[in-house]
């Protein structure tokens, strides 16, 4: 994601969006501790057990039969730390010593997340580096870097191919999850060529893209050619596929964004008569993956609601990880394997907004998707990434005691806070830059407010309406068939290619 504005911001961040195949082999057991270590002997008991983890892993170089690609939307190395210590502590455990689902993954690497033409990515030329194997610029999506941003004809020429796109002309199932928009950057890379990220619906081109033959990324999902198409599609942007003169089923004061009269819902429901459309949390539980043989859910008419708000609200839309079973289920009908992307699409919008909680929440709701995941596949023949395209001016700092809490302010011994050289306290997490700076007023003592509340925005340093990406690395795991290959620091459109050779895609 790139910058937001103040208003989608506020909408975004505080309120809810208006709008298993055989045995699976066991994951790397690696149990959370319950407390610290607390001697010598302890450190050089748990340092042993994890050497004799290390020797025991043996490299499988079967071929794959299936992918599954987890993407964590901005989930930079300071979010993975600061969400294990969160999960940790929300489950009254030791966070600092915590294991969470993506730490039990055996092979990890350290990817460079710049595009083709910036030091600073967006999650357009990133999404496409892992799903296709090339940098490109930002603001682009299935293109090359001759591609030139919002010009149409001059980026024509320069598609391409994805690993989906391989997938199904080569008769596997393919599927796309998204806690964002399914028409968002990320996920879009999986099936769209686009000049310009944003022209997710029709309304959104300019005259000119229309007239030169460009076709929005709602559109280019429903008439993707590739074999019979994707076959499952969960998540939010119901509004990019019905017409502005349509009311949305969920919400009647609010309408479709289709400026073309396209009702998209329809016509792929049309093409699928045995398929299922399902659009709240109710009729997706309703689904017998036994019976529908493809699945279309547009849970939100924009994005999905954070974690957070989502189980505050009732759950009347489907977690990240219910959604990953379903799925697995859906896919795993097709003998002769699948490719899935699951994202959580959300963890970036929550830092745009300088809102560290609602992040946090969302990466331990990955880590349950990943759990769900590990638990319905057989790890002997699937292929499991769990990555992330960009990261975020994200910081956790000072030095909190240990235990100390993961949203609180820095303290030493816990419940003493440390003060600034202002004589004010301040947050273990903060941002280098975003909505939580201010400009000429006099900061806030986050000693005196409650930091661990939902809406709290950590404090930043530079003023801006939306706080940025950061250009550090971000962190690969994996397990499975090839897995071992991911190691040391790596370009990111590498993945592609060992997904690709785990295939055995040419």
């Amino acid at each position: 994601m790139r910058t937001l504005s103040s208003a989608l911001l506020a909408s975004c961040l505080i309120a809810a969006p208006l709008f298993a195949q055989g045995a699976p082999a066991p994951a790397p057991a690696r149990a959370p501790a319950k407390s610290p270590v607390s001697t010598s002997q302890g450190y050089l008991d748990a340092g042993q057990a994890e050497l004799n983890r290390l020797l025991a892993e043996k490299p499988n170089n079967r071929k794959a039969r299936n992918v599954i690609i987890f993407i964590g939307d901005g989930m930079g190395v300071s979010t993975l730390t600061a969400g294990r210590i969160f999960e940790g502590q929300q489950l009254g455990l030791d966070g600092e010593s915590f294991v969470g689902e993506m730490d039990r993954l055996p092979h990890t690497a350290l990817v460079k997340t710049y595009s083709h033409d910036a030091q600073v990515p967006d999650s357009a030329p990133t999404a496409t580096a892992i799903v296709a194997g090339v940098k490109t610029r930002n603001g682009v999506i299935g293109v090359g870097p001759e591609a030139v941003e919002n010009d149409c004809a001059a980026s024509a020429p320069f598609k391409v191919q994805s690993l989906f796109g391989m997938a199904e002309d080569r008769g596997l199932a393919t599927g796309i999850v998204s806690t964002a928009t399914i028409t968002h950057a990320t996920p879009a890379s999986a099936y769209a060529h686009t000049a310009q990220r944003d022209w997710e619906v029709d309304a959104n081109m300019p005259a000119a893209a229309k007239a030169a033959g460009c076709t929005d990324i709602a559109r280019q999902m429903v008439e993707w050619p590739h074999g019979n198409g994707l076959d499952v599609m969960l998540g939010g942007g119901r509004q990019h596929f019905i017409p502005a003169t349509m009311a949305d089923p969920e919400y009647p004061k609010a309408k479709g964004k289709r400026a073309d009269g396209k009702d998209l819902i329809a016509t792929w429901s049309a093409a699928n008569p045995k398929g299922a459309y399902v659009w709240n949390s109710d009729s997706f539980a309703a689904v017998d993956p036994r019976n529908a043989t493809k699945l279309l859910g547009l849970f939100e008419p924009s994005h999905m609601q954070f974690e957070a708000d989502r189980t505050a609200a009732g759950n009347k839309e489907p977690s990240l990880a219910e959604m990953t079973t379903k799925a697995i289920a859906m896919l795993s009908k097709n003998r002769k394997g699948y490719v899935l992307m699951v994202e959580a699409g959300r963890i970036d919008h929550a830092h745009h907004g300088g809102n560290a909680y609602r992040a946090l929440q969302d990466t331990v709701a990955l880590n349950a998707a990943l759990k769900a995941a590990m638990g319905a596949v057989d790890l002997r023949d699937t292929l499991i990434v769990v990555t992330s395209d960009h990261g975020h001016a994200f910081t956790m700092a000072g030095y909190p005691e240990r235990g100390n809490p993961i949203l609180g302010v820095v303290s030493a011994p816990v419940g003493t806070p440390t003060l600034a050289k202002d004589g004010k306290g301040y947050t273990t997490l903060g941002y280098a830059n975003g909505p939580g700076a201010v400009s000429a007023a006099e900061r806030s003592d986050p000693a005196k407010e409650d930091t661990g509340a939902l809406n709290y925005r950590q404090q930043a340093l530079v003023p801006l309406s939306s706080e940025t990406h950061g250009g550090d690395d971000v962190v690969a795991r994996a397990a499975g068939p090839k897995a071992h290959l991911f190691k040391g620091t790596i370009e990111q459109n590498t993945i592609f290619q060992i997904m690709r050779s785990a295939l055995g895609f040419k």
